[in-house]
């Protein structure tokens, strides 16, 4: 397994608590990142929105593209996973930009392309933002651009939304062919795009039950394809850990006491601009990126068991979301990650 945790640029992760101690400022995001290399974490996920979907649209956030180029120059070995939205960028931009981010980090810089839902802040942004399917063509043109500036000395490209004539990209990424692509989506035409142009595929939070039917959903598509198997399933998560489970309770009814606040801004384009396989109700959406619903709280040895439950489904990352970000991150890499492998090993030896 490995770990992961989402880079926290918006304050926090709790919509109904207004100050979790973690500003989003690019000296705490620094401090994050470089105390979750030591304590063994793999990846950051950076997320990218321009207006803060976590505690209301008038609340500041980092932008996450220059986040990560400064973030890739500050540390050594973690796999910087940068959010990408064809609908605010030029492709062929986007390309050089990302090989520079992974030249700048030997290697170590990914993608999450994702094709947006927020129908607010497109308007605000000067975004395109069109029905569904149609944002998902976008984006497999908008993959397809990458990947050819990527691997070719010269491009040529000619698609519905986009055209390019003898384009250079020098120098290319170090990861070759090309950096990982991550990407989640739930619609038929989501998933489709996804198996035809994607490295490996991203979940948002679901029961164990629910994420290993979506695994094996998309292993059959993308063997359909005929295309290598995808190199690695991941999923969000909201990490409770505690000693006891009475301290549990007291933690989960404090972070799901839910009121509609500013933070609840993009409920509605949520739910209503994407198609989702499961219903999103209040309480699963007072955790981003529905963290809750796999259930990963509780003593460090219970969470240590549904881990590997997760694992035996074919979950190989786990995206992580933390309140407050650096002493829940660190009680977790301490109590639970070497609790995992000890477990893995005596499973192992039975």
């Amino acid at each position: 397994m490995k770990y992961g945790f989402w880079l926290p640029i918006f304050g926090g992760w709790l919509r109904n608590v207004e100050d979790e101690k973690m500003p989003p400022t690019f000296d705490y995001a620094k401090k994050v990142i470089q105390a979750a290399e030591d304590w063994g974490y793999d990846t950051t996920l950076i997320a990218e929105l321009y207006l803060n979907d976590i505690k209301g649209p008038e609340s500041p956030s980092l932008e996450a593209w220059s986040t990560a180029a400064a973030l890739a120059a500050v540390t050594n070995k973690i796999e910087i996973m940068t959010a990408i939205r064809p609908g605010f960028h030029n492709p062929a931009v986007t390309a050089k930009m990302a090989a520079n981010i992974d030249q700048i980090s030997n290697g170590r810089f990914t993608l999450n392309v994702v094709s947006a839902w927020w129908e607010e802040e497109a308007r605000q942004y000067g975004g395109i933002f069109t029905e569904h399917d149609e944002r998902y063509d976008r984006t497999e043109e908008f993959v397809e651009i990458l990947k050819g500036l990527w691997t070719e000395d010269v491009f040529d490209y000619n698609g519905k939304f986009y055209s390019l004539k003898n384009t250079h990209l020098s120098p290319k990424p170090v990861q070759r062919p090309n950096p990982i692509l991550y990407a989640g989506g739930e619609s038929p035409r989501g998933k489709q795009a996804i198996v035809n142009n994607c490295d490996a595929y991203v979940m948002h939070g679901g029961t164990v039950e629910e994420v290993s039917e979506k695994v094996a959903d998309m292993k059959e598509r993308r063997q359909a394809t005929g295309k290598a198997p995808f190199q690695s399933f991941g999923m969000a998560a909201y990490i409770v850990c505690r000693n006891t489970e009475a301290e549990v309770e007291k933690e989960i009814e404090r972070i799901t006491n839910v009121k509609e606040s500013s933070g609840y801004a993009g409920y509605k384009d949520f739910v209503g601009k994407s198609q989702l396989e499961q219903q999103v109700k209040l309480y699963d959406y007072s955790v981003s990126n529905r963290g809750l619903r796999p259930n990963l709280i509780g003593t460090p040895e219970q969470i240590a068991d549904k881990i590997l439950a997760y694992e035996a489904v074919g979950i190989d990352l786990l995206l992580l979301q933390f309140s407050p970000q650096l002493e829940e991150m660190e009680r977790f890499a301490k109590d639970v990650m070497p609790l995992v492998e000890a477990k893995r090993t005596q499973k192992e030896f039975i």
